[in-house]
């Protein structure tokens, strides 16, 4: 497959009706806020729903389309204990850039840093680090106007552990942050000379911009209860060739995001865009 001929730019417009977007481990897992009041779903965030959606997929065999690398536990398709086991049940002694960008979609699209403590990439016992730079760039999503986080306590009341002297154990309290209703906008590009190398296709861009407009079905959980998180649109700008006939900055401003979800775009001479509807 030929790598990405044209450099392409993208935005996601996505609503949040009572759930936890993105959860602060180092704030009690209340959702992400910045200093200035406005929420925060993580660059990482993304990319891991975009994995989850990829490993998803299905050709017309039954078979998994596409091979990814970074796998969360609860949706592993492969019964390896961690990512070095992952590469070396793979690949083992062949693990380069070159095989790993091949073998991995996640690889050739949002790079990986491979640092192993073994003979894996001929780093021998002393380890080494060789990172892989991606193509593909995310950044975090932002919402149009501050959010105020609500919180409820919640409880626990089923007898969870057998005691010595026969009785119910004592209750569990805790604690359920949600938003209760806000627009979370972000952006992307990818970009050509990059592609070049990782093998990053046309092909790759293609399977993501199918993706982004369902980003979240298949997603739910008890702090993001089905339906609660919904794409509204999806944005793709094709330049139409490797440099770009306008940089992503200006690109990224020409559309303006309302409070409501509503939107405005400018047109950039010489530059398409195709608005795609949320799943």
């Amino acid at each position: 497959m030929a790598t990405l001929e044209k450099k392409i730019d993208f935005a996601v417009i996505l609503r949040v009706t009572k759930a936890n977007p993105n959860g602060d481990p180092l704030n009690g897992n209340r959702p992400r806020i910045d200093y200035d009041g406005y929420g925060e779903m993580s660059d990482v965030c993304l990319k891991r729903k975009i994995r989850d959606r990829l490993l998803e997929s299905k050709d017309d065999n039954g078979e998994n389309k596409y091979s990814i690398f970074v796998q969360c536990d609860e949706r592993k398709v492969d019964d390896a204990k961690s990512l070095k086991d992952r590469a070396d049940k793979v690949l083992g002694d062949n693990l380069t850039i070159e095989t790993a960008c091949k073998q991995w979609f996640d690889v050739r699209a949002f790079g990986q840093v491979f640092a192993f403590k073994s003979t894996s990439m001929g780093g021998g016992d002393t380890g080494i680090s060789i990172p892989v730079r991606g193509p593909v760039t995310v950044h975090s999503a932002f919402s149009v106007e501050p959010i105020r986080p609500e919180s409820i306590q919640i409880t626990k009341s089923v007898n969870s552990e057998t005691t010595a002297d026969g009785k119910r154990s004592s209750d569990t309290m805790g604690m359920k942050h949600r938003v209760d209703k806000s627009v979370y906008v972000f952006y992307g590009s990818m970009n050509p000379q990059l592609a070049e190398r990782t093998g990053f296709s046309n092909e790759d861009a293609d399977a993501i911009k199918s993706i982004l407009p369902k980003l979240f079905e298949n997603d739910e959980s008890a702090a993001r209860p089905a339906g609660s998180m919904r794409v509204l649109n999806v944005f793709w700008w094709d330049h139409g060739c490797k440099a770009g006939k306008y940089s992503s900055a200006k690109v990224h401003e020409s559309l303006r995001v309302h409070g409501d979800g509503s939107f405005e775009i400018d047109t950039l001479e010489g530059l398409d865009h195709e608005i795609i509807n949320g799943f």
